[in-house]
């Protein structure tokens, strides 16, 4: 049976306020545990309207507090903008409240435009080259397993807890499917950002994988957006939503979910629909046997990660039923 786990950006639909979104993420993580989904990862993003998740370990801390057995992680935190040592501490402290119930997932964006980069590290050089090192430190913190010279080998990460939770990096290049496979970690690739180098980048992370003290055999997830509803027609009205709100993001416009109203009103100029192609790649869409078939073609993963970005919160609760149902 195929594993379905969710990404959770916290968007925020027109006509709510941030306080009904996280309300809304809150009933969203209830839900999908309810169905069965195996984990549940929240965002972080900067310096935009329509995302609520800019603290993605605040959030973690919320939705385990009100679910029992869903796994929360986030996806994720953006590691070079901050210290290992510091992630190592937040996530540690999680995990004693929670045991086994949290994941640790970064990546090495810089959260938005080099300005709101700088913003996060207080005007600090950009660390986008010592990723690898970065991780390298945050893992040695997590195991307490930091070289006898490394600098900060004498500094330990609390609370000493004898139980880790497993880190997952997002990656988009056979670049990045390397490094987790190196480092012994999971591996989410982030398909619903762009799918280009997908099948190639998943069979390097299994090839080359080796075991360490995070995981003893590979884990890849692969993230898409996915409407699955009952009929082609009503699955296509929520896509163009999910079209046009895509569409803003890619032109750095208003990130806010819009409404069917919005899109409807909508006349899109040749650029925009050339975008609003190319976008589609970045999603599965259709009824319950296209979307069965479209994740058989998929390459090789333990998991489907799902987001679903569409404004109408009632329609996207029974998408992720759909799905679940597959």
């Amino acid at each position: 049976m195929m594993e379905f786990s969710v990404l959770d950006q916290v968007p925020l639909s027109r006509g709510d306020s941030p306080e009904e979104a996280l309300v809304k993420s809150i009933a969203l993580v209830k839900w999908t545990e309810q169905l069965g989904y195996k984990r549940y990862f929240v965002a972080e993003h900067h310096h935009t309207r329509g995302l609520i998740s800019n603290s993605p370990d605040i959030m973690m801390t919320r939705l385990l507090s009100v679910t029992e057995s869903i796994v929360v992680g986030s996806g994720g935190i953006l590691l070079p903008q901050y210290s290992p040592y510091n992630i190592a501490e937040r996530i540690q402290l999680i995990e004693a409240m929670f045991p086994g119930r949290v994941n640790l997932g970064v990546g090495n964006s810089p959260g938005g435009t080099e300005l709101t980069r700088l913003a996060l590290t207080d005007g600090a050089d950009s660390k986008h080259r010592d990723y690898t090192r970065m991780l390298t430190d945050l893992i040695g913190f997590m195991h307490n397993s930091l070289p006898k010279d490394h600098r900060f080998r004498s500094v330990k990460a609390g609370p000493r807890i004898s139980h880790q939770p497993p880190v997952y990096i997002l990656g988009l290049t056979v670049n990045g499917a390397r490094r987790a496979a190196k480092l012994g970690i999971g591996f989410v690739f982030g398909a619903f950002i762009n799918p280009k180098h997908m099948d190639e980048a998943l069979t390097t992370y299994y090839d080359e994988f080796q075991p360490s003290a995070v995981l003893q055999k590979p884990h890849a997830i692969i993230c898409l957006f996915i409407i699955c509803c009952e009929t082609r027609a009503e699955a296509e009205q929520h896509a163009k939503i999910l079209d046009h709100w895509l569409l803003n993001v890619t032109l750095g416009r208003d990130t806010t979910v819009p409404t069917s109203a919005e899109v409807a009103e909508k006349i899109y100029s040749e650029k925009e629909r050339v975008i609003i192609q190319a976008n589609r790649r970045r999603c599965i869409i259709g009824n319950t046997v296209d979307v069965k078939e479209a994740l058989r073609q998929l390459p090789r993963a333990d998991e489907i990660m799902v987001i679903c970005n569409i404004h109408d919160f009632e329609a996207k609760k029974k998408i992720y039923k759909l799905i679940k149902e597959l």
